[in-house]
């Protein structure tokens, strides 16, 4: 039986989807950004977010999944009050943001540019007591918070050390503790753990599930599919400045009809054998096909439950292509991912 071919988003995304009764942490309504001077081969201006509608319950982390470019940070900064819309509507707690501007500065929390947000020639404890009295707060009265937050970071040890002797995930966390300084009822964190190690990004991880739990509100963009997948209660994929789905990390993958995902790294067998080899695969899955030297990957999304290796494997022989690997796995929101836009994103290997 052929592959149905997709033709639409997941969920519908042309109009927020959420339950009625709750109100919204934050809600986008046909949310525009157009930069001057930023055109197309026409001429014509090209939008960096194209009419994005969104809503965001409180208490939930929400995943703005997408490659570098396509408008995460763009929708992040108007949210936080540091870019003007070109059009539609963003209301956080209930306050537009367009005319209660103050108001809903102090219901934000804000997490932008990494490390460089904070000052290195200051100790930890001095960045917070410079931040807590931009909120208007004494020292005085800003000390038992500052500690708090330094604590919840795992920062309290080192809170008279100069900055610039910390390392990158410590700064970080820094970071977060600044926007966690005046308790914010929305945390907006854009890629919190770019440039981290394996290890920093695990322990950043932690403390945003720790967050989660204590029931913050967290929107959160990332072009890492893992990331997205172990911190978001709900996922938004941006592609071209367009929301294309949303919906829990379950819902996405439930969406695109498949069981399982398979890898296969071949050699590549020439043009003609692998448009004959693709054709033949095509009929019991859908199929992407990344170059990477002299091998080709194909990934598989097959709806059949059955292990298609072993058909995999015989087919290959029947076109004599050399299989140099191969592995099947659950679906995950990097298949999404690709159903969706069909391309990789910037933390596939293939890309690079």
């Amino acid at each position: 039986m052929p592959w149905a071919d997709y033709t639409s988003p997941p969920t519908g995304v042309s109009a927020p989807s959420r339950t009625p009764s709750v109100a919204p942490a934050v809600e986008l309504v046909g949310l525009t950004k157009i930069y001057p001077g930023r055109k197309g081969a026409d001429g014509d201006p090209v939008a960096a977010v194209d009419g994005v509608h969104l809503r965001v319950p409180p208490g939930k982390v929400f995943g703005l999944l997408g490659r570098n470019g396509a408008g995460k940070s763009t929708i992040i900064r108007m949210i936080a009050t540091l870019m003007t819309p070109t059009a539609g509507r963003i209301s956080v707690c209930g306050h537009d943001t367009r005319d209660r501007q103050r108001e809903v500065r102090k219901l934000l929390g804000v997490a932008l540019g990494g490390e460089r947000s904070v000052y290195w020639k200051l100790t930890a404890r001095q960045n917070l007591e410079y931040f807590a009295a931009l909120h208007g707060r004494s020292r005085r009265r800003s000390r038992a918070r500052i500690q708090q937050v330094l604590e919840e970071m795992n920062l309290s040890d080192r809170a008279d050390d100069h900055v610039e002797q910390y390392s990158t995930g410590m700064r970080q966390r820094l970071v977060i503790a600044r926007a966690l300084l005046n308790r914010p009822a929305v945390i907006l964190l854009d890629e919190p753990t770019s440039g981290l190690d394996v290890h920093s990004a695990e322990n950043l991880h932690e403390h945003v599930r720790e967050l989660r739990r204590a029931g913050q509100t967290i929107i959160l963009t990332t072009h890492d599919m893992a990331e997205a997948d172990a911190l978001s209660d709900r996922v938004g994929i941006i592609e071209s400045g367009r929301l294309v789905a949303e919906g829990t990390p379950a819902e996405l993958k439930q969406s695109i009809g498949a069981a399982q995902a398979i890898h296969a790294r071949l050699r590549h067998p020439g043009d003609d054998v692998l448009r004959a080899f693709v054709a033949e695969l095509s009929r019991v899955a859908r199929i992407t096909i990344d170059r990477d030297g002299e091998a080709v990957v194909l990934t598989l999304l097959s709806q059949y439950p059955d292990d298609l290796v072993p058909w995999i494997i015989a087919a290959s022989s029947r076109y004599r292509t050399a299989v140099l690997r191969i592995e099947s796995e659950p679906v995950s929101l990097k298949n999404v991912f690709l159903a969706v836009t069909g391309s990789a994103s910037d933390d596939d290997p293939a890309r690079r």
